[in-house]
């Protein structure tokens, strides 16, 4: 059973959307998922915490914003196919993809 984010969880999230980067104070590099890999189940999107919420669908690929990912196990533990990578190399995510989750943000307001 998937717990629920404390309101303060939360709103460091909608900070981290808003200011676009990644907790200063998040050690682990964020996660990537091998898209030639996925069987787009969604299990991994299900299983990230609410405090990160970093998993998305971007037309037929799911895919990790490096900037809400902590780096914590969750979604690799939940994933069937083990196409669940640490990013070392991760890059900033594009702005429309950036559009695409302050609109998530403001339907779930």
């Amino acid at each position: 059973m998937k717990k629920l984010a404390s309101s303060a969880a939360l709103s460091e999230r909608a900070d981290r959307i808003a200011q676009r980067s990644r907790a200063d104070n998040w050690k682990k590099p964020p996660r990537r998922i091998e898209s030639s890999e996925c069987i787009t189940c969604d299990s991994c999107l299900r299983g990230c915490p609410a405090e990160f919420g970093a998993i998305f669908d971007r037309g037929l690929d799911v895919v990790i914003v490096p900037e809400l990912c902590s780096g914590c196990p969750a979604c690799v533990l939940e994933c069937p196919v083990d196409c669940i990578y640490v990013d070392e190399d991760w890059s900033p995510t594009d702005d429309a993809m950036w559009n695409h989750i302050e609109l998530t943000a403001e339907r779930a307001a």
